[in-house]
């Protein structure tokens, strides 16, 4: 079996946690890493994620390793956002190389910038390669499980699903746009100037399912309110005071005309268990027939996220060129033995 040769980009929290990953996988090999932070800049990519050295040397200068000779896909974990990510996005299609970027609003860029999504997809059938936005949430949870479990329904009159979740592995970047360690009366200044978003990703989870669906979503609406914390709570990335913000319940809705036909609901914040709230994934399709399905605790956010992006590369590889979405291409599953790398669309 072929290895395919991976560029990790960004070693955050989750980009490195992607990288150890998939230095552990068969069939993937790390080529190459890249990060802006200059203390890593020179150093082997072991040392940086505390195993066995590599023999990659980490650089901040990315135009120095995309070589489409030796790379054959790009992970990359900067941001949330395409905008922000879309000049290296370029870079990297421009190269001639395949891509997974786990930026929320990267799962379905079409649903709040079709320009962007467009000139991707075009990038990228130009230069013969694919690119994929995906993660636990969008990308997976809230909205590519509620597709499948759709897939025996004669018939869907609406989808409600909720994710409650802890925050506490993520990183200083999702903090920050939860309003994690905010006064709520910050946190509502925030979320008016637009600082504090909540969870991104519900314009892209409500477009994907009903895409798949055809539920003719022309309209989404979304709520957030604090979480408001009775306890200290603690993470190597902030501590939160009684009284301050623990994190983000946050609602969207997806109507088709004045009938609304999607609700997700998403109330997560850092260690709930510290004031009795279970985590947990709930899907509830009403329809023929009715389908109602629970995980609990909560299907690990950081830990599937990382492995849904490394489990997706071999799809992307194999992929015809374009931008993609997890509705387009096979359905993840783990990377455990030879067949998992040679699935085909």
């Amino acid at each position: 079996m072929k290895q395919i040769r991976v560029l990790q980009w960004g070693l955050g929290a989750m980009g490195s946690g992607m990288a150890r990953l998939a230095l552990k996988k068969s069939g993937l090999k790390i080529v190459a890493a890249v990060d802006g932070y200059e203390g890593y800049n020179g150093k082997d990519l072991g040392e940086i994620l505390g195993v066995e050295n590599t023999g990659v040397i980490v650089t901040n200068q990315p135009e120095t390793v995309l070589d489409k000779e030796k790379v054959d896909l790009v992970v990359i974990a900067t941001t949330s956002w395409t905008e922000k990510q879309m000049p290296d996005l370029r870079k990297i299609l421009k190269a001639g190389i395949n891509c997974i970027s786990i930026a929320e609003e990267m799962s379905t860029p079409e649903a709040q910038s079709p320009e962007l999504a467009k000139e991707l997809d075009e990038l990228a059938k130009a230069n013969g390669v694919s690119i994929l936005g995906t993660g636990v949430n969008p990308g997976y949870v809230l909205d590519l499980m509620v597709v499948m479990l759709s897939g025996g329904c004669h018939d869907v009159e609406r989808i409600e699903a909720s994710r409650v979740n802890d925050l506490s592995p993520y990183g200083p970047t999702v903090m920050e746009t939860q309003g994690v360690g905010t006064s709520p009366e910050a946190f509502r200044a925030g979320v008016e100037a637009g600082t504090i978003v909540g969870h991104v990703g519900f314009p892209e989870s409500i477009r994907m399912i009903s895409d798949a669906i055809g539920l003719d979503v022309d309209r989404i609406e979304e709520i957030r309110e604090p979480i408001v914390s009775k306890v200290r709570r603690e993470t190597p990335h902030v501590v939160i005071e009684p009284g301050m913000v623990a994190g983000c319940a946050h609602i969207g809705i997806g109507y088709r005309g004045d009938k609304e036909v999607i609700r997700l609901i998403h109330p997560q914040q850092v260690h709930p268990q510290l004031e009795g709230q279970d985590t947990g994934d709930y899907i509830n399709i009403y329809g023929t027939p009715e389908v109602h399905m629970a995980i609990t605790p909560e299907y690990a956010g950081g830990i599937a996220t990382q492995g849904i992006a490394v489990n997706m590369i071999p799809h992307v590889f194999a992929a015809s060129p374009g931008l993609k979405r997890m509705i387009d291409l096979p359905t993840p599953a783990a990377l455990m033995g030879e067949t998992a790398y040679t699935r085909r669309v």
